[in-house]
């Protein structure tokens, strides 16, 4: 019997991710909604080195903050389903933008893996990009990719395997937002470990979101 990983499939709109996920599962695909939305579900699987790998593929977004249905999706499937690996899609044609999604993912202390999708595109641009330096910078793997011509889809597979299989730690990242803000997180972080909801969320992550008056977390914190 396969063993399974799940993964969830996410990106910025126009970051090739539509490509990346019918390279990844071909005709294993269902589509569907999601439960209780209008929003368009999409599910697939792939086989590869006696894994059953189940790709979630979830709607386009530029941030995790609460402002639309789509961000919301995709923010409450990462957290609450907590899949074995979460790969983000990235426009290396514009990266500046894409990677304002990534860090988000690194605060939340997801296990990680970047698809580094359009290089072609960089390439046309005259743009250079090291990708062992990216890399090392964002504490995952970053997988080069032109998901239009097939390129990379190998080399993706490979990568969240190994993730998985040698339990690559979560480093996740820590933004510093100076001293005044810093410590009204602490603050809060003191009182959220406390809660149920720290079991489920990452205490700091929790407290920025509520500095932000994120109306999505605000009402879980109601409804403990």
């Amino acid at each position: 019997m396969a063993k399974e990983i799940t993964i969830a499939l996410v990106g910025n709109p126009n970051s090739g991710k539509t490509t990346v996920f019918n390279n990844l599962t071909g005709a294993r695909q269902h589509v569907g909604n999601w439960p209780g939305k209008t929003v368009e579900r999409r599910e697939g699987t792939c086989h590869y080195q006696g894994y059953e790998i189940k790709v979630v593929d979830l709607p386009g977004v530029y941030s995790l903050t609460a402002y639309s249905l789509d961000e919301v999706i995709a923010r409450d499937f990462i957290i609450e389903e907590k899949p074995d690996v979460v790969v983000d899609v990235i426009d290396a044609s514009n990266l500046e933008r894409n990677l304002y999604l990534t860090v988000q993912f690194m605060e939340m202390g997801v296990r990680l893996v970047v698809a580094l999708n359009m290089m072609d595109q960089a390439s046309s641009r005259n743009y250079q990009i090291d990708v062992n330096r990216l890399s090392q910078l964002l504490g995952a793997p970053v997988v080069p990719m032109v998901a239009s011509r097939g390129r990379g889809t190998e080399e993706l597979l490979k990568e969240i395997v190994n993730v998985v299989e040698n339990k690559v730690e979560v480093k996740g990242l820590r933004v510093e937002y100076g001293r005044e803000i810093e410590e009204e997180i602490s603050n809060l972080e003191g009182l959220i470990a406390q809660t149920e909801l720290a079991r489920k969320y990452p205490p700091r992550w929790l407290a920025i979101k509520l500095l932000e008056e994120d109306e999505e977390i605000i009402r879980k914190f109601k409804e403990v």
